[in-house]
């Protein structure tokens, strides 16, 4: 049974934004069970972890003499080796590949970037004049998007780990208002929320939370 890491008091206070979702989210899809080893913010930075992860992060996946850390490494991994997130036909399983690099590569960083300018630059003198360009650069990206999504459920054909990948990052604009300008996207961002993998993924990452705040 693999083992992933996660934090044991959550930054995200519990809203599934933290990156061991998209694992949990993975192997609840394929039906794989799983431990979890909580780690503090502390031991995070000790040599123990760095061994397995040496950017001091989490997730990190281990399963028998293999040691993985990077989440999309981690869920293509998964996807590779059960069947349920990368369809059997080569050229779309290379498409669906494909997605999963755009959402890390491409729609990410412009996300991340403006969500933690609302979350930790409020403050800043410069703010209210960063911040507009920081939302156009995530609207051009959620605007090419919505094109290639057009009216279809997943990104392309069935649903798969570029998906997976997908629903994960744009989840990070839940309360930033930006998904409501985009119906169709908003929509993709909810059949995924959707999904019984998820609720599981969520409801065990959410619990995390909820055991650290009681205690």
């Amino acid at each position: 049974m693999p083992t992933i890491t996660a934090f044991e008091s959550s930054p995200d206070r519990g809203k599934g934004h933290a990156r061991d979702m998209r694992v949990r989210w993975a192997l609840e899809e394929v039906g794989q069970p799983y431990d979890v080893r909580l780690v503090s913010f502390a031991a995070m930075k000790q040599p123990a972890h760095r061994a397995l992860h040496p950017f001091g992060q989490i997730p990190t996946y281990e399963d028998g003499d293999l040691a993985l850390f990077e989440s999309g490494a981690i869920v293509l991994h998964i996807a590779e080796r059960h069947d349920g997130l990368l369809p059997m036909d080569a050229n779309a399983r290379s498409r669906a590949i494909a997605w999963m690099f755009a959402a890390l590569s491409t729609m990410e960083p412009p996300i991340v970037d403006l969500t933690m300018a609302m979350l930790f630059e409020r403050d800043r003198s410069w703010h209210a004049e960063r911040l507009p360009s920081l939302q156009e650069r995530v609207r051009i990206r959620l605007s090419e998007l919505s094109r290639r999504l057009g009216k279809a459920d997943w990104l392309d054909g069935a649903f798969s780990a570029g998906d997976l990948m997908m629903v994960t990052v744009l989840r990070r604009l839940n309360t930033s208002g930006l998904l409501d300008e985009y119906p169709d996207i908003a929509a993709y961002v909810a059949r995924g929320e959707a999904r019984p993998a998820f609720r599981r993924a969520f409801e065990a990452q959410r619990a995390v939370f909820t055991a650290a705040s009681r205690s």
